[in-house]
């Protein structure tokens, strides 16, 4: 009789924990401020990251050129079909003031050199360690491109992949004049 009581004392303690949890995540969803959507004609959140060779990349040092700014994971498919044609295009259009930025969130600098290295890309990739860059930009799917134009400014936000044309009208979307 006495393992029976322990046992049901030991039930309704975790029957309590897991209706605690439950009602806990109901309410922290139910009251959770709505997160405003980075919009077309905003000013873009300025941030610093560090790129693979120790360099710091802050957006607002690119003020007068245009910002290709990519979010992407070296699992994610879609990123990994679409690199290869955003580093054609950074060649074409990194003398035209246009700038490549790829962000890759939260990987480890290995995971994301051997990436790198296996597609021997050369434009500037970042890794945002605490994924405050991706939260500032409410970025959710992957891989998510903004264009900010040469005044700080988003001209355009793309989600999903994109072809190498997309790519390059893009990157002709936010060239300064």
């Amino acid at each position: 009789m006495e393992k029976k009581k322990k046992r049901l004392v030991i039930r309704t303690i975790i029957l309590a924990v897991l209706v605690l949890a439950i009602g806990y995540t109901v309410y922290g969803t139910a009251t959770k401020d709505k997160v405003e959507l980075i919009a077309v004609g905003s000013k873009a959140p300025d941030f610093t990251l560090v790129d693979l060779n120790g360099e710091k990349h802050k957006l607002s040092d690119y003020k007068g050129q245009g910002v290709f700014l990519n979010f992407w994971g070296t699992w994610c498919k879609p990123c990994e079909k679409e690199m290869p044609a955003m580093d054609r295009q950074y060649k074409v259009f990194k003398d035209q003031g246009v700038q490549t930025l790829a962000v890759n969130i939260a990987q480890t600098d290995f995971e994301v050199q051997n990436f790198v290295d296996r597609y021997d890309l050369t434009f500037p990739v970042v890794i945002d360690k605490t994924k405050s860059v991706m939260t500032a930009y409410n970025v959710g799917q992957l891989p998510a491109t903004l264009l900010i134009d040469p005044d700080g400014k988003v001209a355009k936000i793309i989600t999903g992949e994109m072809t190498e044309g997309n790519i390059a009208s893009y990157m002709e979307l936010v060239k300064p004049k």
